[in-house]
């Protein structure tokens, strides 16, 4: 047995890249990744999906837009305090409608595979 683990924030690591969101890693196991994510004012990030992981996440601070493809383009909008989930395989992109603050996410990321997987957007109206 071993004791509590704790990663202080200024000893994340740098986790993987998309255009517009730096992602810092706190944890990770074979089937396990948890990091932060943070997405400027005004921002909106390149298109990406998350492999054969889900991603489950927790806003905390900010306002996030999550904008997706599923039967053409599709957006939903996130305040502080809110939970949500990203299945496998779905493109999408975080927006940042505050032009002032940047937000923060707390991302899980379960299963296995690479973390992120970076796309070309996608044309218009396809899925």
């Amino acid at each position: 047995m071993t004791g509590i683990e704790v990663v202080r924030d200024s000893n994340l690591t740098k986790g993987a890249s998309t255009h517009g969101i730096t992602r810092m890693r706190a944890f990770e196991s074979d089937d396990m990744l948890i990091s932060q994510s943070r997405v400027g004012p005004g921002v909106v990030s390149g298109w990406h999906h998350h492999g054969k992981r889900h991603l489950y996440g927790f806003l905390v601070s900010g306002q996030l837009q999550l904008e997706y493809l599923l039967n053409g383009t599709q957006m939903v909008t996130l305040q502080a305090g809110d939970f949500f989930h990203i299945p496998v395989g779905l493109v999408h992109r975080d927006l940042n409608p505050d032009k002032d603050c940047a937000l923060i996410v707390v991302n899980v990321l379960a299963g296995k595979g690479p973390a992120v997987i970076n796309v070309e957007a996608p044309p218009e109206g396809k899925s």
